[in-house]
């Protein structure tokens, strides 16, 4: 939500406030609550540890489904730009630390596909029952191909091959059909630290306005 206004008092969130440009629409400040803390920590940890000991088990030709671009997504989808680029680092710093990669790499790209993820969601509704199917595909993706070409550059002896490609397009395959029961799970375990809960399609009148969406503790 937006910051406190000079007296003090919180705006209606639902009423536009004059002056308001489109460029202070993603303005925020960030402070962190135990709650909120609490609850994304839990989806983050427990995301990891499927995915390491369970889901990196499962072979579809040769690829394997992947938590950790859709967990982030899920988050940055429902909170906002900020916790979701805080979620993306922290996710890809465990699962660099815990499969021995170079630390850092998932870190910065999942940093990144949580920010835009988030910004997707604080810009358009993501109120639509199968919102999860283009941005799970999306995130999975886009995650697969930066990473590869991150660790293509850190890595001295790394390789391309077609089959690169070949394993993102099968692992974004298969994360869509995991992405709408994921994001319904995350969605249902935030919905009670979230600022604003999407309403909805958007009504186009120009007195009423939601603002982005953030993690009540994680607020602006």
């Amino acid at each position: 939500m937006r910051g406190l206004p000079p007296g003090g008092l919180r705006a209606d969130p639902h009423v536009a406030t004059v002056g308001d440009g489109a460029g202070q629409r993603g303005a925020r400040t960030v402070t962190l609550s135990a709650s909120s803390t609490l609850r994304v920590g839990l989806l983050v940890l427990l995301g990891v540890v499927l995915q390491v000991s369970g889901f990196a088990q499962i072979q579809v030709l040769g690829a394997t489904p992947d938590l950790t671009p859709l967990i982030v997504a899920a988050v940055a989808l429902w909170a906002g730009s900020i916790p979701g680029s805080i979620t993306g680092f922290c996710v890809g710093l465990l699962i660099d630390l815990a499969l021995g990669q170079n630390v850092g790499s998932s870190s910065l790209v999942l940093s990144a596909v949580g920010y835009a993820v988030g910004r997707f969601g604080e810009l358009n509704d993501p109120a639509h029952g199968l919102i999860a199917i283009p941005v799970g595909a999306a995130a999975t993706l886009g995650y697969l191909l930066a990473f590869a070409a991150v660790s293509f550059m850190l890595e001295i002896e790394a390789s391309v091959s077609a089959l690169v490609l070949r394993d993102a397009v099968v692992t974004t395959i298969l994360n869509v059909v995991i992405a709408v029961p994921l994001f319904g799970l995350v969605r249902r375990v935030i919905r009670p630290v979230l600022l604003a809960k999407p309403v909805g399609r958007r009504r186009r009148a120009a007195t009423r306005e939601t603002g982005p969406l953030g993690l009540r503790g994680l607020e602006i």
